[in-house]
């Protein structure tokens, strides 16, 4: 386990940022690894609606948990994005993550986005980030501030205080989405003691650009769990209008070999549903 983390943080200060794919089901976890990827990270918004729950409203604790485990055999290191630790108890949120470590979980992020949709008290994320490194030192700990997503007075400014409070606490790497644009971008990686991680946008810069800025991460947050039902509902469109399809589905077996087969199931190949 110390080694896979040890791994995983080192992924953070190479010369070309780490771009993590964000996962919401075994499958989609398992093509991201297929492709290539070294580590996956899961999208708290994918997994909570495939569950049919609310996303940032401290729901899916369980669900978390339970795709952790079903991970675990991937040839993957694993992130898992934990909202606000789905407590405001510092010691139970520390319990979350030794759980998750102990399933081979290799990081997670906290964020400071309350459910109410306002920013928590940085020293209560703080304590969180502080708990979570006292009980599983070797764990990336990605914190997030949602300062840009809440529209607070002078964002910039209040990232940079909450990204020290954060770092004294322990946090491995500072976690700012909703950042846009590339001036921005340098400034807060000039003013993060730590590696910065910002969220893909189609149409902003590109992840080699973002290397060049000194960004260490750049996930993708929920686009690809938007993009799969963007896609879905695409093809479903096609089917009803018999307008020529936009893109082409993996076939059957390419996703059933995603899954590993159950002792005794049998595989039929020219199965299409």
């Amino acid at each position: 386990m110390t080694a896979r983390c040890a791994a995983f943080h080192a992924l953070h200060h190479r010369a070309r940022p780490l771009l993590l794919p964000n996962a919401w089901d075994h499958a989609s976890a398992a093509a991201f690894a297929a492709r290539g990827h070294q580590a996956v990270g899961t999208t708290s918004l994918g997994v909570a609606a495939a569950a049919g729950l609310p996303d940032a409203a401290a729901a899916t604790r369980a669900e978390s948990l339970r795709l952790a485990r079903l991970l675990r055999p991937l040839p993957v290191l694993l992130t898992v994005d934990i909202e606000g630790g789905y407590a405001d108890d510092p010691s139970a949120v520390a319990d979350l993550a030794t759980d998750l470590a102990a399933l081979g979980v290799v990081g997670v992020n906290i964020e400071d986005g309350g459910v109410d949709g306002t920013l928590t008290p940085a020293e209560l994320t703080a304590a969180k980030v502080a708990a979570v490194k006292a009980a599983v030192p070797e764990l990336f700990v990605n914190a997030r501030t949602d300062s840009w997503w809440l529209g607070v007075p002078d964002p910039l400014a209040a990232t940079l205080h909450r990204a020290r409070v954060y770092r004294a606490a322990g946090a491995d790497g500072i976690f700012v989405p909703g950042v846009l644009d590339a001036e921005t971008v340098a400034v807060l990686v000039a003013g993060i003691d730590g590696p910065l991680n910002v969220l893909y946008r189609p149409g902003g810069p590109s992840v080699g650009e973002l290397g060049d800025l000194g960004v260490a991460r750049v996930s993708t947050g929920s686009l690809l769990f938007r993009t799969a039902l963007g896609a879905a509902l695409d093809a479903l469109d096609t089917a009803a209008s018999g307008r020529p399809s936009r893109s082409e589905a993996p076939s059957y077996a390419e996703v059933q070999r995603l899954s590993p087969v159950s002792a005794g199931e049998s595989f039929a190949p020219g199965r299409t549903s």
